[in-house]
């Protein structure tokens, strides 16, 4: 009666559907812009070691600013994979807490990669952050396959 509407709660808002009914993937949205902002976390990286150690091309005699670089380099090589096969599992009408899973899964998979790659050889990190991110990859590849035929 005169008094202000309450503002809609967040987690309870309704899902963007376009014109066409077609549902906004906002899932993939939200694991594409975190790994997003990591990746670009990587470059920086990169581009602080080069400043650092006078670097404009190539990597120089520091193995710094190597490893840096192949973080940086292995993120960008298979996340953008990894999110385009969420982005079709998604729009086949993958459900909503698998997705969730397997993009905490790759997330967590790309950090363990990044804390393990500057530690000596052979390291727990590294080896889970490269399994859990190829097993990712072809789990949701085989859920693809599997949605695409129901």
């Amino acid at each position: 009666m005169g008094g202000l509407a309450k503002a809609p709660r967040l987690a309870s808002r309704s899902p963007i559907v376009d014109d066409a009914g077609m549902t906004a993937p906002v899932i993939t949205a939200l694991y594409g812009a975190l790994n997003a902002i990591l990746n670009i976390v990587l470059a920086n990286r990169v581009s602080t070691m080069r400043k650092k150690h006078k670097v404009s091309v190539g990597l120089g005699e520091h193995p710094e600013l190597l490893v840096a670089s192949r973080v940086h380099g292995n993120n960008a090589e298979f996340v953008p994979l990894a999110i385009v096969m969420m982005l079709i599992a998604e729009l086949l009408g993958g459900n909503s807490v698998v997705l969730h899973v397997y993009g905490g899964l790759l997330l967590g998979a790309r950090v363990l990669h990044v804390v393990g790659m500057p530690r000596k050889a052979p390291n727990p990190f590294r080896f889970l952050g490269v399994a859990l991110t190829w097993a990712a990859i072809v789990g949701i590849s085989g859920w693809i396959l599997y949605l695409r035929t129901v």
